[in-house]
């Protein structure tokens, strides 16, 4: 049958079979392989389970006779079946695992990445160029702005600043429940997504596979067609007040403003470059204000490239960083997303929140999620395995670095300049988390001391004499010479132990 081209299952948009850098032509027969073993060996959120199958069969439905959709216990089972020994190709896959797997088959040629903005091979030359061997993400999201031409007014950037971050930290609207922009796109399941629940259930029911969470009626998209309805509707309904309260949090609403496509951009249905060059122009026809524009672009051609090339970059040993000697194991209470068992709003909702959808916004992973993860001294590469099963976004090349390096500061200050963790009063002023709270974020011990605020102290004071090296935290290390209540929080965190907040 000549050279096949195999598509995995977060390669599911038209640019994977454009032509060009050795891909499939128009006629090439494609492959793709649905491997049971992938849910075997991680528990899975059940609704992000369901959106990847969701996706790759409604792919697999639109190319129609051209592609053999194999259902294998394995991927070398599965492709076995499909190709026997016949040559394939294949884009670089997005984990370390995947490409190994390619790389030692024998019939596969591996070309280069597809879905990003940046080459592998330009990355590794700026970041050989850094005089400094500092990699930080504002130097590297100035340098695609230039490369790629976006928010540029010739060789500045447009308005004059990179960065508007200064416009985009407000906390949200005092005493609003919503903050009332029309809400996401949401799609409509149809006999795919069926055949596809019926599936897990039987799975499940089988002993053969066990998921974590609940699977609602699909909430993002899992074909081409919906991931561009859900980018028209972001642009024209919700871009414009997205900037301001990207980084607030409101109980009652937990989509906020955010565009909700992250999933569609890690299943491949969207192009980072359609995103953000569709951004830009709604600015420049005035239909959103650049601060709202540059943050979303930023955290597209800025963070989500950077992570993905950091995870290249830092090698294998990346996974097993561990500065701070954290090796404690996630209680089962946050494992099985137990969030009627925690007292503490702030991480009820939360984790409320990710047992029922599989997703929260970027501040409740970081500064909610990690940041108790972090102050209690959680194994991070247990923590990095959490976020990667528990979201519908979650994927090996996002988690590794987004975790170790970002939320639990587990590399030492590669990705970050300082541990991001904070008490309570960070989430009082950014949220209405805390108001009806049995816990209170101004004091730390006693029976409303609040957990986070008391975490936090006991973090510095366990961490002191590696923290007071680092400018930026020197100040509240030596805020622990004030507080004379400090070993009785410490003696209270001792005893809340691991139980749930």
């Amino acid at each position: 049958m000549g050279t096949a081209h195999w598509l995995f299952g977060d390669q599911l948009g038209p640019h994977f079979l454009a032509p060009g850098d050795g891909g499939p032509g128009r006629d090439t027969p494609l492959v793709m392989i649905e491997a049971r073993s992938v849910f075997r060996r991680r528990r899975f959120h059940r609704a992000k389970a369901h959106l990847v199958l969701s996706a790759m069969r409604h792919r697999a439905a639109e190319l129609g006779d051209r592609v053999r959709y194999v259902r294998a216990d394995t991927y070398r089972e599965g492709l076995r079946e499909a190709v026997g020994d016949g040559e394939v190709t294949v884009h670089h896959p997005t984990s370390r695992a995947a490409l190994a797997l390619t790389s030692s088959l024998g019939n596969v040629t591996v070309l280069p990445a597809r879905g990003f903005l940046v080459p592998q091979e330009d990355f590794r030359a700026w970041a050989e160029a850094r005089s400094t061997g500092t990699l930080r993400q504002e130097d590297f999201y100035r340098w695609v702005r230039q490369g790629h031409d976006l928010l540029m007014d010739g060789g500045r950037p447009a308005g004059g600043r990179w960065n508007h971050d200064h416009d985009n930290r407000e906390p949200p609207p005092r005493d609003a429940r919503t903050l009332g922009v029309p809400a996401p796109y949401r799609p409509r399941e149809d006999a795919i997504d069926e055949e596809v629940r019926r599936d897990l259930d039987r799975w499940e029911r089988d002993g053969d596979v066990a998921f974590v969470g609940r699977d609602g009626p699909r909430r993002f998209p899992a074909s081409r067609r919906e991931a561009l309805t859900a980018l028209r509707r972001f642009l024209a309904h919700r871009l414009a007040a997205f900037g301001p309260y990207e980084d607030a949090v409101l109980a009652g609403d937990p989509v906020m403003s955010h565009s909700l496509l992250s999933s569609s951009l890690n299943l491949g249905l969207l192009h980072p470059a359609e995103c953000v060059e569709r951004a830009e122009a709604a600015w420049r026809a005035g239909e959103a204000p650049l601060n709202s524009v540059e943050g979303f672009i930023r955290q597209i051609a800025g963070w989500r490239e950077y992570v993905w090339q950091l995870y290249w970059h830092f090698g294998a040993d990346y996974r097993r960083r561990n500065a701070l000697r954290h090796h404690a194991p996630l209680p089962g209470w946050f494992v099985e997303l137990d969030a009627d068992a925690v007292t503490a709003r702030c991480l009820a909702t939360v984790l409320r929140q990710v047992r029922d959808t599989g997703w929260t916004h970027h501040i409740p992973r970081l500064m909610v999620l990690g940041s108790y993860a972090l102050q209690r001294g959680w194994d991070p590469a247990e923590v990095t395995d959490w976020f990667h099963r528990s979201f519908v976004d979650g994927y090996d090349w996002v988690m590794l670095p987004n975790v170790v390096g970002m939320s639990q500061y587990a590399d030492g200050g590669l990705m970050t300049t300082k541990p991001y963790t904070s008490g309570g009063a960070y989430l009082h002023r950014m949220s209405d988390l805390c108001g009806p709270c049995a816990y209170r974020p101004t004091e730390r011990v006693g029976e409303h001391a609040c957990p986070y605020t008391a975490g936090y102290w006991a973090f510095l004071d366990r961490h002191r004499d590696r923290l007071e090296g680092n400018g930026r935290m020197l100040r509240a290390v030596r805020g622990l010479d004030r507080l004379a209540d400090l070993p009785e929080l410490l003696r209270e965190e001792k005893r809340r132990g691991d139980g749930p907040p």
